[in-house]
């Protein structure tokens, strides 16, 4: 794993053995950044579920102004901060919150924070024909703290499995999706 593009490209990512933390992959990153676009610089991100904070790191690589990382391991966090320290950024633009992330997102909210980005990969759910599903990724879309953590105009763009059939509540409008293997990349948008 490694750091796509910007100023901090190439370098390469350190991440946990075994299965319990699962990175965006590269080619995922990619496709997710050049959508983005210039919306990533100057934005204040938030990362959920932020693992090794690749996805965080990718956005300050990009010229993104600061990133909150809200990660419930503190195994992976400490992963998270090593990577930051090999990219090089200043220590000013990096908190990394070790702590559920629905307990983080109430806070937040709670604090009045906004964001210009909401970036969120969570662990994947599973199958779930003729059921409403339960991942992390639909209770990120339920959650009613979510909204108001972003600015008019701001963006949460959340990955889940194909196999997770998601419900977008009415506060919330699809603006793209992006498909990749058993990935699937929904930009959402605040509604009205």
């Amino acid at each position: 794993m490694r750091i796509i593009g910007g100023t901090a490209g190439r370098r390469l990512l350190k991440v946990p053995k075994g299965f319990d933390v699962r990175p965006t992959p590269d080619l995922v990153r990619q496709a997710i950044f050049n959508s983005l676009g210039a919306r990533v610089v100057s934005a204040r991100v938030l990362e959920l579920f932020a693992g090794t904070g690749a996805l965080s790191l990718e956005c300050l690589s990009r010229g993104a102004a600061s990133a909150v990382c809200v990660e419930k391991s503190n195994h992976h966090a400490d992963f998270l901060r090593q990577n930051f320290v090999n990219a090089r950024f200043s220590a000013s633009q990096l908190q990394v919150r070790v702590q559920d992330a629905f307990a983080a997102l109430a806070q937040l909210a709670a604090a009045g924070h906004q964001f210009d980005l909401i970036l969120a990969d969570p662990p994947y759910g599973e199958k779930n024909v003729g059921r409403r599903s339960t991942s992390f990724a639909q209770q990120l879309l339920d959650d009613p703290h979510l909204p108001s953590l972003l600015v008019r105009d701001g963006l949460f763009v959340l990955g889940h499995s194909k196999r997770d059939t998601l419900e977008l509540p009415e506060f919330w409008r699809e603006t793209k999706k992006l498909k990749h293997g058993d990935t699937v990349m929904r930009f959402v948008q605040a509604a009205g």
